[in-house]
């Protein structure tokens, strides 16, 4: 397969878009693990760095719309080279400046870092690129390739930080994300290569005033913030809440890999399904089977078995939103302007994400657990279920025979 060949430069852009998701998403779920040391550091319990990881979150968040409207109009890849310095920059600022003010300001980096080079820009560069019969299927692999990361690279966090301390465990993690800049350039598309985009030539700002206006584009917004709330509050304080329940911090590492490991399967899956099956009751149900598998998670005795079986089983449903939101995007409005409507949905996601991490750690501080949060976050879910299931999904087009 010759990545010349423009029937298949698409599966070449598909492929070093996973690899950059898989760093930069995989490195960025292990901060849940750095939550008690960092917050040794301080007096002020854990919900400092809470509100750092909350406040990275808001600015990936803030960021995405505009970096998504740069890769639209300058190049997914320009955009993305950008990020992954920033993003290794702010991990180094944070491993070298052990201040409030050094790891605020770093967190904050890592948040323009993923607005710039995390899934939204990789999502879009693959979407654009690939024919429109394999969209959902592309979106859906670009998603599940890009888990292997968190597989991977949360263990490697836990042991680097056994042996050798937090400070170095983050200096090796910068170092993995700045390699990502020779991944980027393979996200270039050729002059002349880029694939002809259906539907009718429409301006950015004409883009975005039809979905603001858009009831159905409104809902699935309102939806994705639950899914950034659920994800955030579990990377960000399951580590500890396991920790409460008297199991290893090794096991919370596994848990999380694990969540990784089986969102490539999740995330294929669901992208697959959006090829055929109505994408928003499907991302429904999604919300639906976190609600349900969180509430048997915090009923339910601890135990190792159980937190392993908890990761696999989020796992499953982790990331498999994305290519069905995305989706249904590209249903509303075409593909054009992707990275820039799957960005504004996105900043409703980190919204949810910061309230996840900031509030959790709030109430651990006040009250010592975490039960109030977990029902919250299975409460939410059954929202989302509603809020989706109320979209009105495009009938896609007749296929010519």
């Amino acid at each position: 397969m010759s990545s010349s060949n423009p029937q298949y430069r698409w599966v070449m852009i598909l492929l070093f878009a996973s690899a950059l998701v898989s760093v930069t998403f995989g490195v960025r779920q292990a901060f849940g693990l750095f939550l008690i040391p960092i917050s040794s550091e301080f007096d002020g319990g854990v919900q400092l760095f809470s509100l750092a990881i909350a406040l990275q979150n808001l600015i990936w968040g803030l960021s995405s719309p505009l970096f998504g409207a740069a890769a639209d109009r300058f190049g997914a890849w320009r955009v993305a080279a950008f990020g992954v310095l920033i993003y290794a920059a702010g991990l180094l600022c944070m491993a070298s400046f052990v201040t409030e003010a050094g790891i605020f300001f770093g967190q904050a980096m890592i948040g323009i870092g993923l607005g710039s080079a995390g899934i939204s820009i990789a999502v879009g560069a693959v979407a654009r690129a690939a024919p429109p019969e394999k969209r959902s299927l592309a979106m859906g692999l670009v998603t599940s390739f890009g888990s292997f990361g968190q597989f991977a690279l949360v263990p490697v966090a836990q042991i680097l930080m056994s042996q050798h301390g937090w400070q170095f465990a983050m200096i090796i993690l910068s170092a993995i994300v700045a390699s990502m800049i020779a991944v980027t350039l393979g996200m270039r598309v050729p002059a002349g290569g880029a694939r002809p985009l259906e539907g009718v030539v429409q301006t950015a700002g004409s883009a975005l005033r039809q979905a603001v206006s858009s009831r159905d584009y409104i809902l699935l917004t309102t939806g994705f913030f639950v899914c950034g709330l659920q994800l955030v509050f579990i990377t960000t304080h399951l580590p500890s809440y396991l920790k409460d329940s008297g199991l290893t911090a090794d096991i919370a590492s596994w848990s999380l890999a694990l969540i990784g490991l089986f969102n490539i399967i999740g995330a294929f899956v669901c992208g697959w399904l959006g090829g055929f099956m109505s994408k928003k009751k499907t991302l429904a149900i999604v919300y639906l089977l976190r609600s349900l598998i969180i509430t048997a998670f915090i009923t339910l005795p601890p135990s190792p078995t159980l937190a392993l079986f908890f990761g696999a089983a989020m796992g499953l449903l982790w990331l498999g939103t994305i290519p069905l939101t995305s989706g249904l995007i590209v249903a509303f409005f075409g593909p054009r302007h992707l990275s820039m409507l799957y960005g504004l949905v996105f900043l409703s996601h980190q919204i949810g994400s910061f309230v996840g991490a900031w509030l959790g750690g709030v109430w651990y501080d006040m009250f010592g657990n975490y039960e109030a949060m977990w029902w919250l976050n299975a409460g939410a879910g059954l929202f989302a279920f509603a809020v989706n299931w109320a979209i009105r999904e495009p009938t896609p087009a007749p296929v010519p025979a």
